[in-house]
């Protein structure tokens, strides 16, 4: 399957798509930034939804129903945190981690379209040219092997980090 790569500057949590995936923390309890947008969006149901399990790995993919989001689902992610001590190859690896693993839940689920904010790159510090680079290479070599997937939004917050990744992408 062909799967088309969609840089925009827009907010996440407004996406009418198949899924959109969350930049939770490791107990999926309620955050700022996008988890917090993303969790107003969906409503309080999303909120007690996640209060039934016991946290999430990083790099894990947990998909959850969209509840008033305009997405019907909600893939939550847990991104490493760059400015945390430990070894730089293992952070990159476990950034990959989230979106393969997210990509795959979406492929398995039967989901066409995904939309990414750019994961790590707030809160957890990721220099932006590296998340970037990283979700482009993982992500182009998820969808060589997509049977559903066949589109892939990169949601940005703002211009200038869109034109990170436009060059990544075509």
């Amino acid at each position: 399957m062909s799967v088309t790569f969609e840089i925009l500057v827009a907010r996440l949590e407004t996406l009418a798509v198949d899924a959109i995936v969350n930049a939770a923390n490791r107990w999926l309890a309620p955050g700022g930034g996008v988890d917090g947008a993303i969790r107003r969006a969906a409503g309080p149901a999303l909120d007690a939804h996640l209060a039934k399990f016991d946290g999430l790995e990083v790099g894990g993919a947990l998909v959850t129903p969209g509840f008033q989001a305009p997405s019907r689902f909600i893939i939550h992610t847990v991104a490493p945190i760059w400015i945390a001590p430990g070894d730089p190859a293992e952070k990159s690896a476990a950034l990959a981690a989230c979106y393969a693993n997210t990509f795959a839940a979406a492929d398995a689920a039967g989901l066409g379209a995904i939309a990414y904010p750019a994961l790590g790159a707030g809160a957890y510090g990721w220099p932006m040219t590296r998340a970037a680079a990283i979700a482009a290479e993982t992500l182009k070599a998820q969808a060589v092997a997509a049977r559903a997937v066949s589109r892939v939004i990169l949601c940005c917050f703002t211009e200038n980090d869109a034109a990170v990744y436009r060059p990544l992408f075509g």
